[in-house]
């Protein structure tokens, strides 16, 4: 029977290093990764998976901080005792990426320089920087090898940036709704989502103060962002043209309940997310492409020397399948070994966090595979 893994707690991992960005600037020192784990490692440290979150995630995927929390980790529902990533045989590590605001060294840091916080002095951070400070997490960590790394969306891109970056390290990774490099589309939602933010007169240049912040913007953008989340099927299903019962039909402020939904999500956001690390994650999705710095797509993922399992979702418009089977159909040209499984949901790019029961046997199979082998 599945279970949790009980009470967590988030650590914290400082680097007293300089971590040269794409950018070409430095980061640090000091440089904080906020990270949880869960299981416990084998003899001979061959057991180790390392979770990638999306954008708005961090570094609490399983369990619960106390018992008043009311909700798990983001992932509760794949980690734990006799789930697909099974804590009685992996050890499993979540870290934040750099840029975010879950503990992780991001915009509302300190500034070692200034004694303030980064804010808009924050350096770009691309999806290949985060993962190289995800490799002085689990250097400190003493893993020589990992068993595989596994994300969802913005954890897809981290988890191919893994294969490319550390093929000595890595024993295999599994994408799931990613792609290989950003599309207009896509930009274009976030060039709304950041417009939104900057019009609206609290945000100040970042420069708001955190108890005053710009939440109407902020609200807005991430609205904007949960619309490319969703799908027409699933918004079908879950609201239809239904108008909300408080309101009457011919309020002109009054609001169908997809309305509603937008607006209460929007609101909870701003209660656990800073606008600045919000700004900087979206640039980074926005910049992402697996073959910067290489010739072309080929080129980056010849680097990959291990297994890959992707997943896309039939019914996600943000990254639609195409985007993912592009990806395998080079790494099967290349003859690299790869497993793709285009997944039936109504659920759009959610889809991975909504119906995992549809894919996670599929992981499963694959991770006996790799632990046979």
């Amino acid at each position: 029977m599945d279970q949790s893994v009980g009470i967590v707690t988030t650590e914290y991992a400082t680097f007293d290093v300089e971590l040269q960005l794409e950018s070409g600037r430095l980061l640090g020192p000091p440089l904080t990764l906020a990270y949880e784990t869960y299981g416990q490692l084998n003899a001979d440290r061959s057991n180790a998976i390392l979770v990638t979150h999306a954008w708005t995630g961090n570094a609490h995927a399983a369990g619960r901080h106390n018992a008043e929390d009311r909700k798990p980790g983001w992932w509760d529902d794949m980690i734990g005792p006799g789930k697909v990533l099974d804590t009685e045989r992996y050890f499993i590590v979540c870290s934040n990426v750099i840029g975010s605001c879950g503990g992780s060294t991001g915009p509302t840091s300190i500034n070692p320089r200034t004694g303030r916080p980064y804010n808009l002095s924050f350096p770009v951070v691309m999806v290949r920087d985060m993962v190289r400070a995800q490799k002085l997490l689990v250097d400190h960590l003493g893993l020589d090898s990992l068993l595989t790394v596994i994300g969802g969306s913005m954890g897809a891109m981290q988890a191919l940036e893994w294969g490319v970056l550390y093929p000595d390290t890595v024993r295999s990774i599994i994408p799931i709704a990613g792609t290989g490099r950003t599309s207009p589309m896509a930009i274009a939602l976030n060039a709304l989502a950041r417009q939104a933010i900057f019009n609206d007169p609290l945000w100040k240049k970042g420069n708001y103060k955190p108890e005053h912040p710009p939440a109407d913007g902020l609200a807005l953008g991430r609205a904007v962002g949960h619309i490319s989340f969703l799908s027409d099927a699933s918004m079908n299903l879950k609201f239809g043209r239904r108008f909300s019962a408080r309101d009457g039909m011919f309020d002109f402020f009054g609001q169908f309940e997809v309305e509603r939904y937008l607006e209460y999500n929007g609101r909870n956001f701003i209660d656990r997310f800073d606008t600045n690390a919000f700004l900087y994650l979206a640039k980074a999705l926005d910049l992402y492409d697996v073959a910067w710095n290489f010739a072309n797509r080929e080129e980056a993922l010849s680097c990959i020397q291990c297994p890959s399992l992707w997943f896309a979702f039939s019914s996600d418009w943000l990254y639609p399948p195409q985007q993912t089977e592009e990806l395998v159909e080079i790494l099967n040209r290349i003859e690299i070994p790869v497993e793709y499984h285009l997944i039936d949901s109504d659920y759009g790019h959610d889809s991975f966090l909504i119906e995992p029961e549809k894919f996670t046997h599929l992981i499963s199979a694959f991770l006996e595979r790799l632990t046979a082998s």
